[in-house]
């Protein structure tokens, strides 16, 4: 079943090395509505492995709505590897525009670096639709190192929509930084500028935007769609906090019933999944592996710092996953264990109150820019 795409009210980031199979796996047992995204994969990947990619591509039919995120600079290689995603059927297939990563975009490949090309990242969105009968979307930041002006981002979605069938940018709130900082620097150093998001909103009206970054909470989540935002989508604080940012969504957000599972019955399918997939591709995924998204799963609970020691011992000696649950969950009461998701963490509910006095100067169409399209 194929999701569309005006339905993304809340969805998790793609993350390297975190939003894996086991990850999302988790998080769907938790949140039956929330967007997934797979981690960057490089089209070079994609085409290279062209005959080992369930690896890469598969995934459990449960993991829809689900968006394949792709990265690259070759067109060529971005329609091969969307056209070889066919057969996988992703709901929505991004392009990164947004990675800040060094070996992303510091050699001025792929990632972030494209925003400082956007007639190339509609020639390759439109080769990218070409490839696909889905979506296709963009994932972008608000501006790169000096190009950091509101009409300079403008200039970007502008060209990219005009070029390409691409009608929806996930916005990355803040501008990123090539030289000197680090990814995670990135992350916190440059300002959120939201304005720049409802700007967006405002000047383009005709497109569907998803804002991101610094939103940590299903209040926070509200406050920015209640303030005009089509989508919102969270990062870390998804694989920080799971259960109790995930175990909100289809409730506080969709408005629907919740899994209505305990963690103790999420441990349960979990283990079942993992003890499936152990080994698949040789020594990989070992328990470690599949456990890491797991880590995070007590944030805050009785017993969360004794089960993470207990965990550091297992990985030593467990070879399946319901081993290792034997071995640790012994730390975490009966009560946590059992007991549904409880009220969500609080969050800043007025964090867009005063966002239309901070809305830029709105944006004309430059003549070279319409010239360009």
């Amino acid at each position: 079943m194929l999701f569309v795409s005006c339905l993304v009210n809340f969805s998790v980031a793609p993350m390297m090395d975190w939003t894996d199979n086991h990850y999302r796996t988790l998080a769907r047992l938790i949140s039956k509505h929330a967007w997934l995204y797979t981690e960057m994969l490089a089209a070079e990947t994609i085409v290279h492995q062209k005959d080992n990619l369930d690896r890469f591509l598969a995934y459990s039919p449960e993991q829809h709505p689900i968006v394949l995120q792709i990265g690259g600079s070759n067109i060529e290689n971005l329609a091969k590897a969307t056209k070889l995603a066919n057969a996988y059927d992703y709901d929505e297939i991004n392009l990164n525009c947004g990675c800040p990563s060094p070996k992303v975009a510091g050699h001025g490949c792929f990632g972030v670096s494209l925003m400082l090309d956007p007639k190339f990242v509609g020639e390759a969105m439109s080769a990218i639709a070409a490839n696909t009968n889905v979506p296709v979307s963009v994932k972008c930041r608000i501006g790169v190192d000096d190009h950091d002006s509101y009409d300079e981002l403008c200039d970007f979605i502008f060209k990219v929509s005009s070029l390409s069938p691409t009608k929806h940018f996930i916005i990355h709130s803040r501008k990123a930084l090539l030289n000197g900082i680090s990814p995670a620097e990135n992350r916190s150093i440059p300002p959120l500028k939201y304005e720049y998001f409802y700007g967006l909103l405002r000047d383009f009206p005709d497109l569907t935007f998803t804002i991101n970054g610094g939103i940590a909470s299903v209040d926070e989540v509200n406050a920015a769609r209640e303030a005009g935002a089509h989508g919102v989508m969270i990062g870390r604080a998804a694989y920080n906090n799971p259960w109790n940012i995930l175990g909100h969504v289809d409730t506080e957000i969709y408005g629907v019933p919740s899994c209505g599972l305990t963690r103790r019955q999420v441990l349960e399918k979990y283990a079942i999944y993992g003890d499936s997939v152990l080994g698949k591709y040789g020594h990989k995924p070992n328990v470690r592996d599949i456990v890491k998204p797991l880590l995070h799963f007590f944030h805050s609970a009785p017993g969360n710092g004794q089960w993470k020691r207990n965990a550091d011992a297992a990985f030593r000696n467990c070879t399946t996953i319901k081993s290792f649950f034997e071995e640790t969950l012994e730390a975490i009461p009966d009560s946590v264990l059992d007991s549904p998701v409880s009220e969500p963490p609080p969050g800043r509910t007025d964090l867009f109150a005063n966002i239309d006095s901070l809305l830029p100067t709105p944006y004309e169409t430059k003549e070279e820019v319409v010239l360009c399209a």
